[in-house]
């Protein structure tokens, strides 16, 4: 019986983020993209998510390496959890690999590593697979799709895409490889369905350089200019207009300064000399002269610019003499920080212009008629849509169907299924290990639903502690009970619900006593039932209950 290929995404599809495909075919798996995805509202105390690769580690000896398609988060962010589970090789293009170096040395895993750097053109062989990287534009340098022939035929994988006329690296996507490929026939295309929804093209990312041009002229204030700091190229034009206009560039925050040394280092990024200043350096320059580049886009908590915002950044204080420039679109979620820190800027006397007010950010995914080109360049005979949520998936698929692919040629999958494609036929069979593990800390997958449950419940009613000491001998109460509040009310000034509680407390244990029970887990269920019960009737509100017994 011949073998088929096999496709499983671990994460990426019904979501924006975490992405990470499978392919398989007999002994052979490769994986495509190594993504995290950022917590809800409802993962309190999460930092990160990555995809669950349960399947992985149990196929650990049959994966024959990990390509990847570019340096964003959402496909590189889980590669130093990965690897230290799974060491297979990793593929990428330059800058993707300085980026994920850069991750693994502060995992601690660089050198054990085995990292092999490629460019678009190049062709590898991992098992019955070849790869071709083909040079797409995004918005980040060096991004491909993957053009993988496999014993069945050829797959083409997109990764995230658009169709740039006039990218600022100089190079169009390679629509003419696409456009062969196509022509010799491509089995099925898994294609970026993030910006279905918008009609026609996405704009150039030059369209951004001429917006940044008009507002750097003739201003006498100091800039402030904030983006998604792997947007190699839009950190360029700022420094091309502030070379342009006598200023000097420096930047802060974390990731930024880490994308700029290591862009600059490999040549994805040219600073003229003498532009380039210590953000140290920059109090004693004249404010007209200044161009500060930092992090802070989508308004998060720790970044340079919620930090000025807030007077918490101790270089940069923010006030009437600035110009904050925010070069990016909010993720959807991230809203509401964002205009926090947009109203405590503009509080502060800041001047601040933003996405809404001027043509400050174009997308890295291609639109509508991107899509189609895509479709018609390719020429599928299977089309799956990927990297997207539900209703992204659903318009794509359609979009395919109006293209000429028959409809049960079209699949829209889900996290953990198996798609099973033939030369025939494409079908879903089965299921693979997969979810989200959570990143707190060092912690990784030890925050579970119950520790987020019980996080919710801390968050929504807060706790209360009874603790009491009881006589060993006879069970009588030697003292207490003591009443410990935290998010539910402040015991001073609740005296009398506080000794209605302690009486609670005594009649339960006098309870227990009188019907002989000596089992503590017994005598906390009937503390924390009686308390519950009465602080629900009386103030409407569960907080969690935790009774603390002492034997002496």
């Amino acid at each position: 019986m011949a073998e088929k290929l096999k496709i499983m995404s671990l994460g990426g599809l019904n979501e924006i983020g975490k992405n990470m495909t499978v392919y398989e075919y007999g002994e052979d798996i490769i994986v495509v993209d190594c993504g995290m995805g950022f917590p809800d509202d409802e993962m309190y105390g999460v930092d990160i998510v990555i995809p669950d690769i349960t399947y992985l580690i149990k196929n650990k000896d049959r994966i024959r390496g990990i390509v990847l398609t570019h340096g964003h988060e959402d496909h590189i962010g889980a590669v130093p959890y990965v690897l230290k589970q799974i060491n297979v090789p990793v593929y990428a293009t330059g800058l993707t690999m300085g980026l994920v170096e850069m991750k693994l040395s502060e995992h601690n895993i660089l050198n054990s590593a085995q990292l092999f750097k490629v460019k678009a053109g190049d062709t590898i062989k991992l098992g019955c697979f070849k790869i071709e990287f083909i040079h797409m534009n995004h918005s980040i340098a060096d991004a491909v799709a993957l053009a993988i022939k496999t014993p069945l035929g050829m797959v083409i994988h997109t990764g995230d895409f658009k169709i740039d006329t006039m990218p600022i690296d100089g190079d169009m996507a390679d629509i003419a490889r696409l456009g062969a490929l196509g022509k010799k026939g491509v089995l099925a295309l898994l294609s970026d369905s993030t910006n279905v929804e918008r009609a026609g093209y996405s704009m150039s990312e030059s369209k951004v350089g001429a917006t940044f041009d008009s507002l750097f002229k003739d201003c006498s204030q100091r800039i402030i200019v904030t983006t998604f700091a792997s947007n190699v190229h839009r950190v360029q034009q700022v420094i091309n207009c502030a070379a342009k206009y006598g200023r000097k560039v420096a930047v802060t925050g974390r990731s930024m300064e880490n994308v700029v040394k290591v862009a600059t280092e490999m040549g994805y990024m040219t600073v003229p000399n003498g532009v380039l200043v210590d953000i140290n350096q920059i109090k004693g320059l004249p404010k007209e002269k200044i161009v500060i580049v930092t992090t802070g886009s989508q308004g998060e908590t720790m970044s340079a610019l919620y930090r000025m915002a807030f007077s918490g950044h101790k270089q940069i204080e923010v006030g009437p003499g600035d110009k904050v420039i925010i070069s990016a679109s909010a993720i959807p979620g991230n809203e509401r920080t964002i205009s926090r820190v947009i109203n405590e800027l503009c509080y502060r006397g800041a001047d601040v212009v933003y996405d809404k007010m001027s043509e400050l950010h174009v997308s890295g995914h291609g639109c509508q008629e991107e899509l189609r080109m895509m479709l018609a360049l390719t020429k599928p005979k299977f089309f799956i849509p990927v990297h997207g949520e539900y209703r992204h998936l659903k318009l794509h698929a359609k979009m395919a169907q109006q293209m000429g692919i028959p409809q049960q040629n079209i699949i829209i999958s889900d996290i953990g299924k198996v798609i099973e494609l033939s030369s025939r036929n494409i079908k879903l069979n089965g299921t693979v290990p997969s979810g989200r593990v959570l990143v707190d800390g060092t912690g990784v997958g030890d925050v579970g639903s119950v520790v987020l449950r019980d996080r919710k419940h801390l968050a929504q009613d807060g706790m209360l502690v009874a603790v009491i000491s009881i006589s060993s001998e006879d069970g009588e109460i030697i003292s207490g009970p003591d009443i410990i509040t935290r998010g539910f009310v402040y015991v001073k000034e609740s005296e009398e619900l506080i000794n209605d509680l302690k009486d609670i407390v005594t009649e339960a244990i006098d309870d227990c006593n009188i019907k002989k029970v000596k089992d503590w887990t017994t005598i906390k269920n009937v503390i924390k039932t009686r308390t519950s019960d009465y602080l629900y009737k009386k103030t409407k509100r569960s907080p969690m209950v935790l009774p603390v017994i002492m034997e002496i």
